[in-house]
C-alpha cells in the first residue's frame, strides 16, 4: 500500500500497476486504462476521467517511470497539469490540494482472484458474475462510479483492448534510458556519499587538531600561571629576607663601635695569661735564689765594716 493513500502498487510489477476502489489501474504509453480483474481485459480511460487519488500517488511508485518523470520531485504526484496542458489542469483544478487526514480507507483486495490464472482466467462474461458473487464492493469515488464502471459495463467486445498497447522498441528504449538514469542517480549518489564521508572525516580530523590544539595552549597557559606564581612566590621571599635584614644593618654600625676591643681583648689576654702562669714558678724561684745571696752580704759585713764607712764618710 502506498502509505497514507487509499491505493496500492504492485513493487514486484515492472509496470505502472495500481488498484484504487475496487479496480486496477495500469498508466502505460501516456495512457491509463482499467480493470475489474488484474490481469484485463483493459479499458483505455481518459484522463479527465482518472481518479484523483491515482493521480495523486507519489512518482517514487510508479515502477516504469516514462522518461519526462526525470526531474521531478519523488515523493510528490506527477506534474500532470504540465504534461496534458493547461485545459485538463483548469477541468481538474485542485486534483493535487487534499487532506491526507480525510482520506477514505482502502478497498478490500479481491483476492478471490488468485485462484483463476492461466487457463483457469475466466472470460469477460465469467469476469463479471464470479465479481458480483464474491466481490459485492462497490466503488465509492464518483468518477469510478458515474463514468469507469458504466463504462466498462456498457462496452462492447471490440472495444475492449485484451491489454495496453504495447510498443515493443518504445519500451526497450524508454527502459534502457530508466536504467541508465537509475545507475547514474546510483552513481552521483555513491559518490555524494564518498564525499560527505570524506567531509565528515575531514571535520572529525579538524575537530581533533582543534582539542588539541586547545589541550596545548590550557597546558601552556597552566605551565606561564605557574611560573608567574613561582615569580611571585620568590619576589614574595626577597622582600621578607629585606625587611628582615633592615633591623640588624640599622644597629651594627653602634654594635662595631663598642665591641672591637671586647671581641679583640679576650684572646690577647687568654694568650697572656697562659704566659703568666707558665713563668711565674720560675721567675719566684729565682727570686728567692737571689733573696738568700743578698741577705748573706748583708750578713757578712761586720760591725766594723759599718763604721769604717760611717768614719770614713765623717
Amino acid at each position: 500500500r502506498v502509505p497514507d493513500y487509499p491505493v496500492y502498487y504492485a513493487p514486484r510489477q515492472n509496470a505502472n500497476y495500481f488498484f484504487y476502489d475496487g479496480m486496477y489501474w495500469v498508466y502505460r504509453n501516456d495512457d491509463w486504462y482499467s480493470s475489474d480483474w488484474y490481469n484485463g481485459p483493459w479499458w483505455r480511460t481518459a484522463p479527465e476521467y482518472v481518479p484523483e487519488y491515482v493521480l495523486r500517488v507519489p512518482v517514487r511508485y510508479y515502477r516504469q517511470p516514462p522518461p519526462y518523470f526525470r526531474g521531478w520531485q519523488r515523493n510528490a504526484p506527477p506534474r500532470w497539469g504540465e504534461h496534458w496542458g493547461r485545459d485538463w489542469e483548469q477541468r481538474r483544478s485542485g486534483w493535487d490540494k487534499w487532506d491526507r487526514r480525510a482520506a477514505p480507507r482502502p478497498a478490500p483486495l479481491p483476492t478471490y482472484q488468485r485462484q483463476y490464472s492461466g487457463k483457469k482466467y475466466p472470460q469477460v462474461e465469467e469476469q463479471h458474475r464470479l465479481r458480483d458473487q464474491k466481490y459485492r464492493y462497490e466503488p465509492k469515488d464518483n468518477l469510478v462510479r458515474e463514468h469507469v464502471r458504466p463504462q466498462m459495463q456498457g462496452a462492447s467486445t471490440r472495444d475492449r483492448q485484451p491489454e495496453p498497447r504495447k510498443d515493443s522498441a518504445r519500451d526497450e528504449r524508454d527502459q534502457r534510458s530508466r536504467d541508465s538514469a537509475k545507475d547514474a542517480r546510483e552513481r552521483e549518489q555513491k559518490s555524494n556519499e564518498v564525499r560527505k564521508d570524506a567531509r565528515e572525516r575531514e571535520q572529525r580530523n579538524n575537530d581533533a587538531q582543534k582539542d588539541a590544539r586547545e589541550r596545548d595552549q590550557r597546558s601552556k597557559d597552566s605551565a606561564r600561571d605557574a611560573r608567574e606564581r613561582e615569580q611571585k612566590s620568590s619576589e614574595a621571599r626577597k622582600d621578607a629576607r629585606e625587611r628582615d635584614q633592615r633591623p640588624a644593618s640599622a644597629s651594627r654600625p653602634e654594635q662595631k663601635s663598642e665591641q672591637p676591643v671586647q671581641r679583640q681583648q679576650p684572646p690577647a689576654v687568654r694568650e697572656r695569661q697562659p704566659e703568666q702562669r707558665k713563668d711565674a714558678p720560675r721567675e719566684s724561684r729565682e727570686r728567692e735564689q737571689r733573696q738568700p745571696g743578698e741577705q748573706n752580704k748583708g750578713r757578712d759585713r761586720g760591725p766594723d765594716q759599718g763604721r769604717d764607712k760611717g768614719e770614713d764618710k765623717k
